[in-house]
């Protein structure tokens, strides 16, 4: 019985190491920033953690995407730029943060079930990026300048938020997914 306790305990060290150390991956592929003058979202390269931990965690990544946003909001400094705060997490670029947590909970669910085909595994990659970090974290861009008084069409809102990253978002998938591919034959 004490080595199952003892077994038990050691798992839950493990998941919550393995769930920080993938937290602190996103705060410094956070730091890879490249400002964009007409929008307030910058280049970065959180999403390829954000993509590429389920593949590797499960469950887990979601896990470290809550860690990495809650010790960000309570001012660590590893959101893009070295800012922490929750004024960025209500700011123009929370949602895609909110995206993360969201989009790392469906793959990490999803890709514990069974090991995917290379083609399922690209669809699912791009489905949490384009349709749930993007969607969610264009809301809040949306709903951040309505605040603000000002009313974006959806053209302008697309090419503050999504139509500028889509090619590096495109390259985060494929290196996702080549990566994934690896792990699988080495595991």
């Amino acid at each position: 019985m004490e080595v199952q306790k003892l077994q038990a305990q050691q798992s839950i060290f493990s998941k919550i190491l393995l769930s920080t150390i993938f937290a602190v991956m996103t705060g410094a592929a956070a730091q890879i920033k490249i400002p964009l003058p007409f929008s307030p979202v910058p280049v970065t390269g959180q999403t390829l953690v954000i993509l590429l931990s389920p593949l590797l965690i499960g469950r887990l990544s979601g896990v470290s995407q809550i860690i990495y946003v809650l010790v960000g909001i309570a001012g660590m400094p590893w959101f893009a730029g070295l800012k922490g705060g929750l004024s960025i997490v209500i700011g123009p670029t929370g949602g895609y943060l909110i995206g993360f947590v969201i989009a790392s909970f469906v793959l990490g669910s999803i890709f514990e079930q069974k090991n995917r085909s290379s083609t399922s595994t690209l669809l699912w990659l791009a489905f949490a990026n384009f349709g749930i970090i993007y969607a969610i974290g264009l809301l809040q861009l949306y709903w951040w300048f309505a605040i603000k008084g000002s009313h974006l069409t959806l053209i302008k809102l697309l090419s503050m938020g999504a139509i500028p990253f889509i090619p590096g978002d495109l390259t985060k998938i494929l290196l996702a997914a080549g990566i994934y591919s690896i792990y699988k034959k080495l595991k």
